[in-house]
């Protein structure tokens, strides 16, 4: 299979396109943010404060990036778990955001939310942060600096590797994988 090139910033309509199981290879700017610079963007926003980037059309990785050896850009870049950003999503969403770059489950209220927004979840592949890592060509913090590696950074990508996991018409790969796994005997016979 072929992979779909993305550049950011993303479209709706580049989002709507995407179907669940797509392989993608993004490249532009995405951010990075984890759960601690969530709350933070969540209670600027509570304070009536702008945030600190607008994320309209943007992709978001939720990666706590290890620091760079030298000559390096970034150490391992793997995903983290996405359901630790659940309380935050539907908000970030609201806010703009149309991509989310992590690992595992989402909750039903964000899929709703992402499904309501035209936004897309892609899974990035964990124990790969090594290869990852290798695409990312600038890692540069823009808020939250005293989180380190939970801090809002700006990241620029060349041929990032994703997976559709929820499209934006709620199409989850998730449980379309699992279904055929279903179909086997019950005793395990193949």
């Amino acid at each position: 299979m072929e992979p779909i090139h993305i550049t950011t910033p993303f479209t709706k309509e580049q989002a709507r396109s995407l179907k669940a199981g797509d392989f993608v290879r993004i490249s532009g700017i995405i951010y990075t943010a984890r759960d601690a610079a969530h709350k933070r963007m969540m209670e600027a926003l509570s304070r009536g404060e702008k945030l600190p980037v607008d994320f309209t059309n943007q992709i978001i990785y939720y990666v706590g990036p290890s620091p760079a050896k030298p000559g390096q850009v970034i150490g391992s870049a793997g995903p983290t778990t996405s359901g630790r950003m659940d309380a935050y999503t539907p908000e970030m969403l609201k806010q703009g955001l149309l991509g989310m770059i992590g690992k595992g489950y989402r909750t039903p209220e964000v899929i709703e939310a992402m499904k309501a927004q035209g936004a897309v979840y892609f899974a990035a592949t964990g124990g790969a942060a090594a290869l990852i890592a290798a695409t990312v060509k600038s890692y540069d913090v823009v808020a939250y600096g005293d989180l380190g590696a939970e801090a809002l950074a700006r990241m620029n990508v060349e041929k990032f590797p994703a997976i559709v996991v929820i499209d934006a018409h709620g199409g989850n790969f998730y449980q379309e994988g699992q279904k055929q796994f279903n179909r086997l005997p019950q005793d395990g016979a193949l």
